[in-house]
């Protein structure tokens, strides 16, 4: 017989949505109010209503909210959950199929760079400070490094967008390539780090790569055959039926996406991440479709999932400098050389150059989504998942304010640069 919530623990299911919702909500609008992705306060939401801060100083009352009855923050975590899945397929759409065959070139060297360097550093870095940081016990040294590597070459597509948009130069040279470039980067990365979730899964199976095989080949079907194949699907949706019913439907194909490649071995977002691509790329799924989804998922349910993130950390219990300083450190150090170097390569000057990898340095919400599920598989341990948020945290809060520097020095010596950001706004 299915089994349903109580009066009582429905209650406490609200009490909980409700005091997450709230706290998550306003701290992310006193971020945005100062030019921070509203992804910092929601974390820092939960760091105050979880172990962080509210169980160590009222453990009564944080016993009272999430402890007492189970089953009602099992539900809230499943809603969050939900949550992130719908971010990845809004994330989805922002990659720009055409825009990446149009300035594919230029900014697939940037991107390039920007994900081997990083990865390589990522992995070496992993690898001979595995005993003294990333052991987790589970004996996993390869996978770890892999994963450490691929963690810290993934730039954030939807933070470097916002922080794009907040300077003004979205539509400019340089945020044309920072956008294409991180686009190129967050799909590579999101294949790799299903790829090593996969090795992992087929080390415990005895060796079997096939899933690895499947991964690959279930992304390439996704942008090719069934991203035409929904074009086809949109087209009739968009005639017959209105507005709420084509996104019911798009959030339904991004379940069964989701399912699909939960059931593979690879996580349910990255399934979403691949729809949003393939749906995002079509022209009946309008501007319109994209922002309403959009603000219900970030605006109201995604905050859910970032709020969790913090009620999970114990920064008195885990927080270890040591750790922190070290993924800091190398996470932008490798970036922004691997970057740089790309960018030069490309054909862009020092200013733009600069300019560029800070912004292919800015992390954000996938890296905290892969090192969650990470943290879940046991490849990494919790000191070295809150040295990942401290590292995505800091990696933000510097990247606008020094690509503006950058932006403005080179604008100062080539006035026409100012011109058209302006007409292109």
């Amino acid at each position: 017989m299915v089994s349903k919530l109580s009066s009582d623990e429905v209650l406490h299911f609200l009490i909980i949505f409700t005091i997450v919702l709230i706290f998550a909500r306003i701290l992310g609008e006193l971020c945005r109010k100062y030019k921070q992705p509203g992804i910092i306060g929601e974390i820092l939401a939960g760091l105050i209503l979880g172990p962080t801060v509210l169980q160590h100083y009222a453990p009564g009352l944080f016993k009272a909210i999430f402890l007492s009855v189970p089953r009602a923050y099992g539900a809230f975590d499943g809603l969050a959950n939900i949550g992130i899945i719908l971010l990845m397929f809004v994330a989805g759409f922002e990659v720009d199929l055409k825009q990446i065959r149009r300035d594919g070139k230029q900014a697939f060297s940037i991107s390039i760079t920007g994900i081997i360097f990083p990865f390589i550093v990522g992995f070496i870095a992993a690898w001979f400070f595995y005993h003294r940081i990333f052991s987790t016990g589970a004996n996993n040294q390869l996978i770890t490094a892999l994963f450490f590597g691929t963690a810290l070459s993934i730039t954030a597509l939807s933070v470097i967008t916002k922080i794009l948009m907040d300077l003004e130069i979205l539509r400019t040279k340089i945020g044309n390539l920072v956008l294409t470039s991180a686009m190129i980067d967050d799909f590579l990365g999101w294949v790799l780090f299903s790829i090593i979730m996969q090795m992992m899964n087929a080390d415990k199976k005895e060796g079997s790569f096939m899933p690895v095989i499947m991964v690959l080949l279930f992304s390439i079907f996704m942008v090719t055959v069934v991203r035409w194949l929904l074009n086809k699907l949109l087209s009739v949706a968009h005639k017959n039926l209105k507005i709420g019913r084509v996104i019911t439907l798009a959030i339904c194909l991004c379940l069964i996406s989701a399912i699909i490649t939960e059931y593979l071995g690879v996580r349910a977002v990255f399934g979403a991440f691949l729809m949003g691509v393939a749906i995002g790329d079509s022209e009946y799924f309008t501007d319109r479709h994209k922002l309403i989804l959009h603000q219900f998922t970030v605006n109201i349910i995604a905050p859910l999932f970032f709020a969790s993130i913090g009620l999970r950390l114990d920064f008195v219990a885990n927080f270890n400098l040591e750790v922190v300083l070290v993924i800091l450190a190398i996470a932008c150090i490798a970036k922004l050389i691997g970057a740089g170097i790309g960018s030069r390569i490309s054909g862009l000057n020092r200013n733009e150059s600069i300019a560029v990898a800070f912004g292919m340095n800015a992390r954000g919400a996938q890296e905290i989504v892969l090192g969650l599920l990470a943290l879940q598989a046991k490849i990494i341990d919790n000191k070295v998942f809150e040295g990942l948020v401290v590292m995505t945290v800091a990696t933000v809060i510097v990247s606008g304010p020094v690509m503006k520097y950058y932006f403005m020095k080179e604008a100062s010596l080539h006035p026409e640069i100012l011109l058209a950001a302006a007409t292109a706004e």
